[in-house]
């Protein structure tokens, strides 16, 4: 449960500030939906992107040879205003907890440029032995990284 749950708020739109890395992530024609604006399942696979590809980009995950991986255990979003194809858009990526075996992220979704989140929310890892799908601890090379992006909870 969320604290905007728990205080039965809304959670608000973050400012950029909320989070410490941005990447480019087009839209695409069939991200849209009949009602004409980005499908809100879509929104997760900009979150999966974001991350994956902090990792990979950084030499922390090799996709078919990494003993340790990352796999999702838990996401949820929150919707602000509408995007669509074409608008350009950015994913602002930060952690917000970075545990023994797992991490979670906070990731925005911004119009390029825009300052506050047109939907924002969470993603959680679980890293496990890829061969035995058990928890394992995040190794230590990765979890370095990972503290790069930590911010602040707002």
């Amino acid at each position: 449960m969320t604290e905007a749950t728990k205080n039965n708020t809304r959670p608000q739109p973050l400012p950029r500030d909320a989070f410490v890395q941005f990447r480019p992530m087009p839209t695409r024609w069939m991200d849209n939906d009949v009602y004409g604006h980005v499908n809100n399942v879509v929104y997760y696979s900009y979150f999966d992107t974001a991350v994956n590809a902090f990792l990979v980009e950084n030499g922390l995950l090799d996709i078919t040879g990494s003993e340790v991986v990352g796999l999702v255990a838990e996401t949820g979003c929150s919707y602000f205003e509408s995007v669509a194809f074409p608008d350009a858009l950015e994913t602002g990526l930060a952690v917000t907890r970075l545990g023994r075996s797992s991490v979670t992220y906070r990731i925005g979704v911004f119009r390029e440029g825009a300052p506050r989140a047109a939907a924002q929310g969470h993603f959680v890892h679980v890293y496990v032995a890829r061969e035995s799908g058990r928890p394992a601890t995040i190794p230590d090379h990765v979890r370095a990284a990972l503290s790069t992006l930590q911010a602040n909870e707002t």
